[in-house]
This record gives C-alpha cells, structure tokens and sequence, in this order.
C-alpha cells in the first residue's frame, strides 16, 4: 500500500497512534506526530529523518491549537488527514470517581479533540478536502460498569464525529469515527487513570470487572498493527464511512446492542406514539 499524504496524529508516543504513524512512514506519508516529552519527540522522529515531523502539544491547550497548526500548514504543507488518537481511560465506578477526574477525561477525549478539528477544519474547507479520523472506542455504542465517564466521553465523540461529517460533507471533508474493541495497548495498562475504591457495596459487582481488566491485558484480541494497516485503506477510500468498528469482539457487542435496543424501541412503540398531540 503506497501512500504520499501528510497525516497529523496526536499522540504517537504509544498505542494505536505510534502504530499508525509507523505504518504510515512505511507506506510513503509524510507524518506529523504529537507527543508530550522531548524525549517521545526525539524517539518518533528518529523512526525516519525526513518524513516523521514531531511537535510537542497537550492537547488540553486549545489555545495553541491554531498558531500549531498554522505553523505545520506553513512550514511542512497542507494537511491531509488529521487523526486524533490522544486519549485515555479512566476506570472507577462513578460514585467513586471526582469530578475532577470526571472532567479530565472530557477534557482530554473529548475536549482535545474538538480543538484540533477547530484548528484544522478551516484549512481542509478551503481546500474542498480533506478527512478526520477520531479514535472512539467500542465504548462510545456500548457501555460497560466501571468505565462511565469513559464511555461518556466515547459516546460524546461519536455524536459530534458523526454530526461534524454533516457539516463538512458539502466540502468534501470526511468525518470518521473508528471505534476499536479490545487491542493489545498500554489502554488497559500503564495509560489507564484507576480510581481507590472506597465503597464497599460495589466490590461483588465491579471488583471481579477491575481484576478481569487487569488479568486481560496484554492478552488482547486485536492487534496494533492490523488497526493501523486497516485505519490506512480507509484513508485511501474516496467515500470514507462515518463508522468504523475495528475488532470481531466490537462487531459481535454493537450488534448486540443494536439487537437489544431495536427490541427496547419495539415494546415501548405504543408509548412512544402516545405522546404525539
């Protein structure tokens, strides 16, 4: 697969973002990664002197969104795709979580990432091109206890992705949400935000899901390397979806799901009706 894109991805120290800027300095693109340390940002551009272009952003910082992406239009030319991967988990069941800790989560899934398409999305309309990959999860269709905020995050990203992709659509700018199961990162381990528990009545339900999640890791189904090899032909679609499920384990639980709340809608139709004047 021979590529020659400039592609912008946050967060390549780690995960599906150091996957994918791999695989793309391999199929030709040019890539711009964002980290947080020197020392990541010397690391990723050691993987090629030329075409791996880093750039030290938290994405947190939305006021310097746009002199950074100003400066990469400027300086290393248009950018083509823009993939925002930076994100993490936050584990805790939610009575037991802070708010602070709540809100750093939207802050970084959320948050984040609206302010990088903010930045990019006026370069990509006045081109008439362009294509956004956001990294949402098969927790932003599905839910799990003890992941509340996280699927919230997830949840809020997808929607946005999928209204943005309305919005763009008359400029030939693509919005695409691609939503990974289980994959063998640093998600579930040393990136992962646990919160102390505290309150006893949740031990027979979430403490078996914490020490689960724990045993797993590591051990997942998914493979880094396929999920960027995957994220890189939807690049090359000329009519990119605005979902993407990535996993046979997040296939087989959104359909689940779907199955599940089609059914929800059926029952509850009269009452749905009921309520027209």
């Amino acid at each position: 697969m021979s590529m020659n894109k400039t592609i912008l991805i946050t967060g390549v120290s780690s995960g599906f973002g150091q996957a994918l800027a791999q695989q793309a300095l391999k199929s030709g693109n040019t890539v711009i990664g964002t980290v947080r340390r020197e020392s990541d940002l010397q690391a990723f551009e050691a993987l090629d002197k030329e075409r791996a272009i880093g750039r030290i952003l938290d994405v947190t910082q939305s006021d310097d969104m746009s002199e950074v992406i100003a400066e990469i239009e400027s300086s290393v030319g248009p950018i083509d795709v823009l993939v925002n991967n930076a994100g993490f988990g936050h584990e805790g069941v939610m009575e037991e979580s802070s708010m602070q800790e709540i809100r750093h989560q939207f802050d970084v899934n959320v948050f984040g990432a609206v302010a990088m398409m903010k930045a990019v999305i006026p370069f990509m309309r006045q081109r008439r091109k362009g294509h956004i990959l956001n990294i949402t999860s098969m927790g932003g269709y599905i839910t799990m206890p003890g992941i509340t905020d996280y699927c919230g995050s997830k949840f809020a990203l997808v929607g946005i992705s999928e209204a943005l992709s309305k919005e763009l659509k008359p400029f030939n700018v693509f919005v695409s949400s691609v939503a990974p199961g289980s994959f063998r990162t640093d998600w579930a381990g040393r990136s992962m935000c646990r919160t102390a528990r505290s309150i006893a009545d949740y031990d027979d339900s979430f403490g078996p899901i914490r020490e689960a999640r724990e045993v797993k890791h590591g051990q997942q189904l998914g493979d880094p390397i396929k999920a960027a090899q995957a994220m890189l032909e939807l690049i090359q679609s000329e009519t990119p979806p605005a979902h993407l499920l990535l996993g046979s384990d997040a296939l087989g639980l959104v359909r689940e799901h779907l199955a599940s709340f089609s059914e929800d809608i059926n029952r509850w139709e009269n009452l749905t009706r009921s309520t027209d004047g």
